[in-house]
């Protein structure tokens, strides 16, 4: 199954993608696609550690967001849309990356040098990032790209990709 979280109204997401808006209206119990968008408005993670020590998995906050660690465990492939902010994700975006720490346990292994979690799922998801933005320096690319590719060996992803674009219409082309 695809999650894709973006940024987007989602009007704009459907007149912007309305093949893959549609993926998720086909009526099956197991949809090929889910979609989160701000349409659902998340609560802000509190940084509590609940998903890990209380609840482990799933978030404490109770809202539309509370099984993140359990969506992210059945999806094979991730794709993040967001406006590049500082070389970072949109708020929005960090915030559900955030809300998805239950995907991964609180204890640590070292993978090529570095300290990342240890995953709580066997799933090992391809993880694609587009950001968008109409005056993306170098620096906030650079940025990005370490970013989202050290969030995808933290996730156990099997692979990652990032692309940037001036505007949201360009990433089209590439979301088949």
């Amino acid at each position: 199954m695809k999650t894709i979280i973006h940024d987007f109204d989602p009007a704009v997401f459907e007149e912007l993608f309305p093949e893959t808006a549609q993926l998720t209206r086909l009526g099956t119990s197991e949809p090929p696609a889910v979609i989160l968008s701000p349409m659902y408005p998340a609560r802000p993670c509190i940084g509590c550690f609940g998903c890990w020590i209380k609840t482990p998995g799933s978030c404490v906050l109770p809202d539309s967001y509370q099984e993140m660690g359990k969506l992210l465990s059945k999806t094979s492939e991730l794709i993040l849309i967001s406006r590049c902010c500082y070389g970072g994700y949109s708020p929005y975006v960090k915030n559900l990356l955030d809300r998805s720490i239950g995907y991964i346990q609180p204890f640590f292994r070292i993978i090529d040098g570095e300290m990342h979690h240890v995953m709580r799922h066997d799933n090992r998801m391809a993880i694609t990032t587009h950001f968008y933005g109409d005056s993306i320096t170098k620096l906030e690319q650079e940025t990005a790209n370490r970013l989202a590719k050290a969030n995808a060996v933290n996730f156990g992803a099997s692979g990652c990709t990032v692309h940037f674009y001036q505007t949201p219409e360009q990433i089209r082309g590439n979301m088949a």
